[in-house]
């Protein structure tokens, strides 16, 4: 759970339109992938990415980056949540399993908020129709704030 109570948005329907306008509509990656923020709230953020074959791998599963960027996003977005516009400092990632699915799904929880950095942790599923999801990945992350709040 984050250790924090604020966001930096008015409401949780203005964060995911801020989200919309500015961390997919400008980022080329996230716009092309068309990755869906679903929650960016109070230290919290949830995004969607249906998969499409040239997100795979030769095996059909994922791409890592694929996988690398909705735990990054992930976490940047939930830490964008408490202290306004930030950049990723640095990440881990551990892939648990074959990200095999119709859609990833990625979560991230800010553990600490500070005024220099901010630590969040990321879960990435895969996830099918009629299946249950499966757990593909774990990252942490130490999220930079820009000085920059929207």
């Amino acid at each position: 759970m984050s250790t924090s109570t604020a966001s930096r948005f008015d409401s949780p329907e203005a964060s995911i339109a801020y989200m919309k306008k500015v961390a997919v509509a400008r980022s080329g990656f996230s716009s092309w992938l068309d990755v869906e923020p679903v929650k960016v709230w109070e230290g919290e953020s949830e995004l969607l990415l249906v998969m499409r074959p040239e997100m795979t791998q030769h095996h059909g599963y994922a791409h890592g980056a694929i996988v690398g960027l909705m735990a990054d996003n992930a976490c940047a977005w939930a830490g964008a949540s408490v202290v306004g516009d930030v950049v990723t400092g640095g990440y881990t990632i551990d892939f648990l399993r074959p990200a095999k699915g119709e859609r990833l799904r990625a979560k991230g929880t800010v553990i600490k908020a500070g005024k220099r950095q901010v630590v969040v942790r990321a879960d990435v599923w895969a996830e099918s129709d009629g299946e249950p999801p499966v757990h593909v990945a774990a990252a942490q992350a130490t999220i930079v704030p820009t000085g920059v709040v929207p």
